[in-house]
């Protein structure tokens, strides 16, 4: 039972992270790979500031940093002219100086005793106990951030974004600002994917300077994964299935750990094979309907 509330505790924390990058991959369309450096940066920001007494603050500063290294990657794109890919590598290797400052220079940082938004939900709803606190304050977390982007994406602003994804040279024959766009939403997904570090720092009691590591892909795997149960419908739908497949995934590697097939260090390797598979699902339907509509034609010449 344990594992089955921390797997959902967890899918629910990291879902944030899995809707920042549903932002850019599928909204906006640009690869950015600044994740891993932004997300380490939260995990600093958040647990810097829950171990100096102010666990809140830290969750709000996290999202802000997240932001500010999305605006950066924005820039080099659209004001310098480099390569999507290379802007996310570039602002992802300064951020490791950057996380490892925050984190007063030294590559973990530990929270046990320390007061954080999770105690706190403790504290304030203490019927509900420990993991049932937890479990309501990554929910809440959760459905609020699914109703207020959705909510965002419908107004002038948030319909630019998505026509900027969707279309770049019908944006610009519109007089809309095409850079400035690409900055707020790569700030957004930044800053999504940090607030997601701040919670995770805050929910684990630690903080490391490698936490980041691997992060985009179980982001994307968790995007590919809700899409093949809801596919790609309304936007409202697309974050709630990202939400889905982060907790799907979250499932997936716990029965892989529980059930001792593997070692301990065989962990990356299970992630690496499950993002595979999940990642190839799309193919696997495009072979399936291949399938179908030859076994069809065959069907009907020798009917013939």
């Amino acid at each position: 039972m344990i594992l089955l509330i921390g797997s959902l505790q967890l899918g629910l924390l990291y879902s944030i992270m899995v809707m920042g990058i549903y932002l850019s991959f599928r909204i906006l369309n640009i690869p950015d790979l600044t994740a891993e450096g932004s997300f380490t940066l939260g995990v600093a920001a958040g647990a810097v500031l829950a171990a100096a007494g102010h666990p809140v603050l830290g969750i709000v500063l996290a999202a802000l940093a997240g932001g500010a290294a999305g605006c950066v990657t924005g820039l080099l794109q659209t004001k310098l002219g480099i390569h999507p890919v290379l802007t996310g590598i570039l602002t992802m290797s300064g951020l490791y100086s950057v996380n490892t400052a925050v984190l007063g220079g030294t590559p973990n940082l530990s929270l046990i005793g320390k007061n954080t938004i999770f105690t706190m939900a403790a504290q304030a709803f203490p019927s509900l106990g420990k993991e049932g606190a937890r479990l309501l304050t990554a929910a809440v977390f959760a459905a609020v951030l699914i109703f207020l982007l959705t909510l965002f994406f419908k107004t002038r602003l948030g319909l630019s974004i998505r026509a900027t994804g969707d279309n770049v040279e019908m944006v610009k024959a519109s007089s809309i600002n095409v850079d400035r766009m690409k900055i707020i939403a790569l700030a957004m997904g930044n800053g999504l994917i940090a607030l997601c570090g701040g919670l995770i720092a805050q929910y684990q009691s630690f903080a490391d300077i490698n936490s980041g590591v691997g992060i985009l892909v179980v982001g994307l795997a968790s995007v590919v994964i809700g899409e093949a149960f809801f596919g790609r419908r309304s936007l409202g739908l697309g974050f709630g299935s990202a939400v889905f497949g982060s907790v799907v995934y979250r499932y997936i590697i716990a029965l892989a750990t529980k059930a001792d097939w593997f070692p301990a260090y065989m962990l990356k390797l299970v992630s690496a094979v499950i993002v595979a598979l999940a990642l190839s699902i799309p193919a696997m339907k495009a072979w399936r309907e291949k399938a179908k509509i030859r076994k069809r034609g065959m069907n009907h010449g020798s009917n013939a």
